[in-house]
């Protein structure tokens, strides 16, 4: 039997942080893009509710929830507030990761502060020269007796202004390719790494830039897994994050089509409101239609991350197809807004110039349509092979 609807829980945790995150979350979005600000306050408070340790066993401080619970957070997170819908992304995750990979000892060290909000936690993976090609890196860890010292730069990370820790991919063997890759957890302000705020169009509140990194000397007991494992250890969490991080977009869009559809009822021209032209019920029953279609896609990716099934085909869906809808549909309720969508007052432009950097970020389209062939087809097609 094929059942498509969440269970009682589920909804009730469902209405639970809709209501929460359109009273805490959303009066606070738009300023945190003319400020930038990192929204601390948002972090904590979602923290209180449990928020950003839904993948954090509960000896952790967390509760270990479903992956679709985790989707079910983010959607409604990214109605109010796209960024603060980072948190339940990214420590949903890390958190998996160092829960299956890490050390008791490290997962007692890191884990209970990203389940209640005092430790942010970023991600370095992206090199300047290395983004899609993740196995392609130019960070090097060299092993010196009880301590690795990791030299290079990593960019596009998230946090990069504000986190504490971070876990950072770099070449332990550098003739080994994607084998050679191994997982380390490095403090933002250690000796020898510095971070840098790069200027961005949006979601500028994430502080998003660049870790620098010579000669930091990180503790043996630090390496997540063991050396060479680091690519096989991102690589089993990218998927079921990217169907989070499409929710985090639908929801955005959602909550700009729901907006528009009370202004379209309540807006009249020649007469009449406007919602009564076919020329505005098509394009809202249209963006209705694909955005209802790629919820479920990201609902089934989940459903099959906590049901043990494969699932990299269609999380590689949920990523490019996700975010690229959302913008399309954000723009086209600014365009049903008339100039009133227009002015800065407003969240739409906001809304489409955060939602686009998930059009690069965590992979390009491009990237993850070679996933889907490679699925379909078979290694053989890859283009780098």
């Amino acid at each position: 039997m094929v059942n498509f609807r969440f269970s009682p829980e589920q909804e009730q945790f469902r209405d639970t942080v809709r209501r929460f995150a359109q009273t805490a979350i959303a009066p606070l979005y738009q300023a945190g893009d003319t400020n930038k600000t990192f929204p601390r306050r948002q972090m904590e408070a979602m923290a209180a509710l449990g928020l950003t340790g839904l993948r954090i066993p509960e000896a952790f401080g967390g509760s270990l929830q479903p992956c679709v619970v985790s989707g079910i957070a983010a959607e409604e997170i990214g109605r109010a507030d796209f960024n603060c819908a980072y948190f339940v992304e990214q420590n949903a995750f890390l958190g998996d990761l160092l829960h299956r990979f890490a050390s008791p000892a490290l997962k007692a060290r890191y884990l209970p502060g990203m389940a209640d909000g005092s430790e942010v936690m970023g991600i370095a993976l992206t090199e300047p020269a290395a983004g899609s090609d993740a196995a392609n890196l130019s960070a090097k860890a060299e092993r010196q007796g009880d301590v690795y010292l990791l030299s290079g730069e990593k960019t596009s990370v998230t946090f990069a202004g504000a986190m504490d820790h971070c876990i950072v991919f770099a070449k332990t063997d550098l003739e080994a390719g994607a084998r050679g890759v191994s997982a380390f957890v490095v403090g933002a302000n250690w000796p020898g790494a510095s971070c840098t705020v790069l200027p961005s169009i949006g979601s500028k509140c994430l502080l998003r830039g660049t870790l620098s990194m010579d000669h930091v000397r990180v503790p043996r007991d630090h390496l997540i897994g063991e050396e060479g494992q680091g690519f096989r250890v991102i690589m089993s969490g990218f998927d079921y994050a990217r169907a989070i991080i499409a929710l985090m977009a639908l929801g955005t869009a959602a909550q700009s089509l729901d907006e528009t559809i009370a202004y379209v009822k309540e807006r009249e021209a020649f007469g009449r409101p406007i919602a009564k032209f076919e020329g505005v019920q098509f394009p809202i029953a249209e963006a209705h239609t694909m955005i209802e279609a790629a919820r479920l896609l990201c609902y089934q990716c989940l459903w099959l991350k906590d049901e043990g099934l494969p699932h990299t085909k269609e999380a590689a869906m949920c990523k490019w197809w996700g975010p690229k809808l959302a913008v399309e549909v954000i723009h086209q309720c600014l365009l049903l807004h008339g100039h009133y969508g227009y002015v800065d007052d407003m969240p739409f432009d906001q809304r489409m110039r955060d939602v686009m950097g998930l059009e690069i970020g965590d992979g390009t389209a491009q990237i993850q349509k070679i996933v889907i062939a490679r699925e379909l087809m078979g290694r053989e097609v890859l283009p780098y092979r």
